[in-house]
This record gives structure tokens, sequence and C-alpha cells, in this order.
């Protein structure tokens, strides 16, 4: 696409949301829910839970949720079709024991999708947990630190579910953004910048390697698929790829451009800031919404410690992906994302955090997981 080129603008989308008017309109966009669904929700997980069968087993058909269904098809909906985003609030976390409170996340996500693997080792549950990594390494993974996160999409899965067992004594902040929006912010502001970012960017794949693959990828930030914007963008991995030789340098226009995207995701009149609770469960679409979090602050005991479940999940009614998804990651038969496949890893649920990843640039883990 030349300069000469117009570039198409997005702005009926219903994903091509504002920040401020998300604030403003909080009831749009969380669902608390009804007395009768936290006893159906409770029911399903200690049924399960006693049944003694691996949570990687269970399935939509496993829940029973009755009273719940007909919500869950309304937010696959609007994640998939909608604005990208929802809030759910009032899964009660503190009764529950790890393992039933990872079952109750895991029904959850199933009535979405299938769970893919997140990192090297399989980790079809992960654990959004500071283990005391270094960011600045190329394979420490920023869910595994306090580290302030620059607003990104998650390598795998159409939508990511994050549900909070505990916060951090201070900060954590969950912030997301419209891509859509972002978008067409950049289309007025900046267009060279939208054209070197429809370019592909090449990206580190943080010593998680698929079978054949190259260590590294290439993937463009924005696609245009069946008529409809696609984003894929994390600056980190772009930046950590420079370490291989045959990777080309970065260009200054490139740098230029990933600058005005970080900066237009920081707009406040784009971004939107949420606090977690405990029993939050956060869903976004992967390919229209952005997501970071503020840096935190830790408490010192281990049972106290900031604690989040995560899964990227595939979803069946997912839109038309570029082909250049198939090289980031593979797709599965169904033509959705398949998440992290390395050789030797057999996905598994994980109920305490532990490092998931496949170099030698990580901290071990110091404490027991609580």
């Amino acid at each position: 696409m030349d300069n000469t080129t117009p570039l198409p603008r997005f702005d009926d989308h219903p994903a091509a949301w504002f920040g401020p008017d998300m604030a403003a309109h909080p009831g749009g966009w969380t669902w608390q829910l009804r007395a009768d669904q936290v006893r159906e929700l409770n029911a399903a997980v200690q049924h399960l839970d006693g049944s003694g069968r691996d949570i990687v087993t269970l399935t939509a058909v496993d829940a029973r949720l009755d009273s719940l269904r007909q919500d869950m098809e309304t937010l696959n909906q609007e994640l998939l079709q909608g604005k990208g985003f929802k809030l759910i609030r009032g899964v009660p976390v503190e009764g529950y024991s790890r393992r039933q409170a990872a079952i109750a996340f895991w029904l959850l996500g199933a009535q979405l999708g299938i769970q893919c693997p997140q990192n090297a080792k399989g980790h079809l549950l992960g654990h959004v947990r500071d283990l005391g990594f270094d960011y600045g390494k190329p394979s420490a993974r920023a869910y595994q630190t306090s580290a302030l996160l620059p607003f990104h999409c998650d390598t795998g899965g159409d939508v990511v579910a994050l549900m909070c067992l505990r916060g951090g004594r201070f900060g954590g902040l969950s912030r997301v953004v419209s891509s859509v929006s972002l978008y067409n912010h950049l289309v007025e502001k900046n267009p060279d910048a939208v054209r070197t970012l429809m370019q592909p960017l090449y990206r580190d794949r943080r010593d998680e390697v698929p079978e054949g693959a190259h260590p590294w990828y290439r993937m463009p930030a924005f696609c245009i698929e069946d008529g409809r914007l696609i984003c894929s963008y994390s600056a980190s991995t772009v930046v950590k790829a420079q370490r291989f030789d045959d990777v080309p340098r970065l260009t200054l226009e490139q740098i230029k451009a990933m600058a005005a995207f970080d900066t237009a995701a920081l707009d406040p009149s784009l971004k939107l800031d949420m606090e977690f609770r405990p029993g939050d469960v956060q869903f976004l679409c992967n390919h229209v919404t952005l997501h970071s979090r503020t840096g935190f602050v830790d408490w010192d005991k281990a049972e106290k410690k900031r604690h989040l479940l995560r899964q990227w999940l595939a979803c069946p009614n997912g839109p038309t992906l570029p082909s250049w998804f198939a090289q980031m990651q593979g797709l599965n038969a169904a033509g959705r994302p398949r998440g992290i496949v390395c050789p030797g890893a057999t996905p598994f649920a994980p109920l305490e955090p532990e490092d998931g990843g496949a170099g030698d640039s990580t901290k071990r883990v110091k404490e027991a997981a609580v």
C-alpha cells in the first residue's frame, strides 16, 4: 500500500469504542452474576471437584450451567462481534480452594471455546503472578513479573480470559483500548505510521519455538481480512527479535510507527482503566482489544500475593484470520489459533504458578505457591 492509497476507516464498527464513554457507562461492559447463577456455578464446581476428574477433560457439556448459558451466548457475541471485552463480577473465589477456583474459571471459558497452550511447557491454565523474573531478558514472560506491561495482544487465542484470585498491595490496574479506535486515530493523525504497521514486523518467539520454525516470526500490527480490521501487536517481542543476526534491523520508520502506536494507546481519550477484584473475570477479544497493566507492589506474605488465572480460547465463531496467523503460532483444523505448541510438551492445567518458559533467562521460584 503506497502513500497515495486512501486508508479505510472503521468508525462504525461496534468495537470502535472510547475509554471515557465506557467509564461513564460501566453497566454496558460489566456483568454481575445473579444469586441463582452463583448457586448453579457452585453446584457444578462442587460436583466436578468431588469427581476427581482432570480439569483439562472438562467441557461445556459437563458444566450444566443452564441459567448462565444464555448470558454466556450473549457474551460470545459481544466479544467476537461486538465491543470486544466484558468483565464478569461475583465468582465466589474466596470460598473456593485453588482447584475449585480453577474449575469455575475453566467452565466459564469452555462456554466460549477451546483452551490453548500458553507456553513451551503446554500450560492450558496460566498463572499471572510475580515470580521474580527479569522482563528485560528475551525468554522472560512479562506476566511473571510485577513490571508495567505496555499495551499488547497476546500470542494465542481468539479470546484472552483472566480471573482475579487476589490483588496486590497497590497498583496493577488493568487497562484496555480498542485497537479499532486506535487504528482510526492513527489514520487521522499519522497515516504513514499505519502504512508502516501494515507491513510485517519480525518478532521474537522467546525461545518457545514450534517444530520446524524459526526462533522468530513475521506479523503486521494491522491487517484487513474480509473487510474487518485485525490487530496483533507486541512491541517487546519486536525489540527482542533484534538479537537474531538473520532478522533485519528496525528501520527509522518502523521505530517511529511503533512509538506512535504506543503513544496513541495511552491517550486518555482512547483507553479504559479498571480495577481487578477477587472473583472478577475479564474476557477480551484478542483481535480488536489491546490490554495492559500498570506496575504493582505486592504483599510480602506468599499467601497474599497478587494472583490471576489466565486462559487463551480458540473460538469456533471467531473472525477469518489473515494467513500471517498460521506463521505466528499455527492454526487448528478449524482455522483457529492453536496456541504455543512446542516439541515434547503435553498440555495440562497446573494448579500452582511455575516457570513455563523454555529458555535459561528466568529466575526460579523461591517460594512455595499457595
